[in-house]
């Protein structure tokens, strides 16, 4: 059952598919392009995944902890991920001598569990890491090698199937903690 056979295709009935989240403006997914385009367009659309499944919180539900007994919340996760962006495009490939973000030998773990910041702040980091990481991953052609005078190189094309995996990981926590904390659901 499941899949319907109409003038030689298969379709989904749409009483099958999953809601589409409301209100998420994401980019539009190409069924065919060339690598970058397919990659990129990829890991934008898990990044606008991430923001609409944060979008219309306070600041109280975006920092609360509502998987028992997981310590994420989607404040934590927005933290975390900007630091994946800065670490895997600005740090690992493009090789530039930046902290990282929210997170030292001491504390690694402070993106998830230092929530004491304000959440729009976190966003506002989040989408600075994004700008650059584009404008970095835009400069190199897909197969350039990147790292820190190459001592321990890394592809671009392989950063950003990392990052899509990373996106993608996370947003499947991010559809339970927002369903646990308002009943938001959808894709």
């Amino acid at each position: 059952m499941g899949a319907e056979h109409t003038g030689g295709m298969r379709h989904t009935p749409p009483a099958h598919l999953s809601p589409h989240w409301k209100g998420a403006d994401r980019p539009h997914l190409p069924a065919a392009g060339d690598e970058r385009e397919v990659l990129t367009s990829y890991l934008d659309w898990h990044r606008a995944t991430f923001a609409a499944k944060c979008s219309g919180l306070s600041p109280e539900q975006l920092s609360t902890r509502s998987v028992r007994p997981s310590g994420m919340s989607l404040h934590g996760l927005v933290r975390h991920l900007a630091g994946v962006e800065r670490w895997w495009l600005r740090i690992r490939f493009a090789g530039e001598d930046l902290p990282l973000l929210y997170y030292s030998d001491d504390d690694p773990d402070q993106d998830f569990t230092d929530l004491d910041g304000d959440p729009d702040a976190a966003f506002s980091v989040w989408r600075e890491e994004v700008a650059r990481a584009r404008e970095v991953a835009a400069a190199f052609p897909l197969d350039a090698i990147g790292g820190p005078d190459h001592a321990d190189p890394v592809q671009l094309r392989v950063v950003l199937v990392k990052l899509i995996a990373e996106y993608a990981r996370h947003n499947g926590h991010a559809d339970l903690l927002r369903e646990r904390v308002d009943g938001s659901t959808g894709q």
